[in-house]
């Protein structure tokens, strides 16, 4: 069971900022990735819809094999998440309360924001999880669908693009937040872009990087760790799928990766809906 990748699925691009801190975190573990850029953006459409895609996709996974499910889409996570659990015999992570705890740990003057997709913004998860335990935040939260666009037209590193995040997040610098969640795992490839925005003295929260440590805790606890002996004798693997194109994917993933020549490969969405 601990020689089985674990699964990653997500809109498009974005779940690979979780795959890129888990590769440094977990080198000894294997991965299998499936991003639905087909239908991508999820953030403008129906939660009920975006649950439907989310079990499809881990149907999918759990059809190749996996050992834990990470669903490094924070609309998914808020779409999906617990139904997915109760519905699955593996350890089922989402993005969302990873990242609410750890803006809780670093804010000192109490005052949070949050960017996310449309759908994850007015499912007020991250509200709910942020205030669940106390009543002295002050909570901003504020959709950007753009940011998602800017990123699987694969555009972070045109100039073009500052100007309009400038403007789209001077409410967070009106309102004094000292720390900003990127609530959606596209989000942390603008990440430099973003900083310059708020200015240096705003915490940013990557979703991401909170996951990749719950689950280092969660394959410990279930002893499901591969170790350097076990990665020895079954060497780790990555496996990307993509119901887009493969190209772009591939330009993009290997270019966030740092890493060449990896293995993407194109599903197709029948494949996908008849399971």
């Amino acid at each position: 069971m601990k020689n089985l990748p674990i699964g990653y699925i997500d809109s498009g691009y974005g779940g690979l900022s979780v795959v890129r801190q888990s590769l440094r975190q977990l080198p000894n573990e294997s991965i299998i990735y499936f991003g639905d850029n087909a239908r991508n953006p999820y953030g403008t459409r129906h939660l009920e819809e975006v649950k439907a895609f989310i079990w499809q996709m881990t149907d999918f996974l759990l059809d190749k094999g996996i050992k834990m499910l990470v669903i490094a889409c924070n609309t998914g996570t808020a779409a999906a998440l617990d139904e997915i659990r109760q519905g699955v015999d593996i350890p089922v992570i989402g993005v969302i309360h990873p990242g609410s705890r750890a803006a809780i740990k670093e804010t000192k003057n109490h005052r949070i924001g949050i960017i996310g997709t449309e759908g994850t913004i007015q499912s007020g998860l991250y509200e709910s999880v942020l205030l669940k335990d106390t009543n002295q935040l002050q909570v901003t939260s504020l959709a950007c669908p753009s940011f998602v666009q800017m990123v699987e037209d694969n555009l972070m590193d045109d100039d073009a693009i500052q100007a309009p995040i400038d403007q789209k997040l001077q409410i967070f610098k009106d309102r004094q937040v000292d720390t900003l969640i990127l609530g959606c795992t596209h989000y942390p490839l603008l990440s430099e872009r973003i900083q310059a925005s708020v200015g240096q003295g705003v915490k940013l929260v990557d979703s991401g990087v909170e996951t990749v440590n719950e689950i280092t805790f969660l394959l410990d606890y279930f002893q499901l760790s591969k170790n350097a002996q076990d990665a020895q004798e079954h060497p780790p693997t990555q496996v990307y799928y993509t119901t887009g194109h493969v190209a772009p994917f591939k330009e993009v993933a290997q270019k966030w990766l740092a890493s060449k020549n990896l293995d993407v490969r194109h599903v197709d969405l029948e494949e996908v809906n008849d399971r």
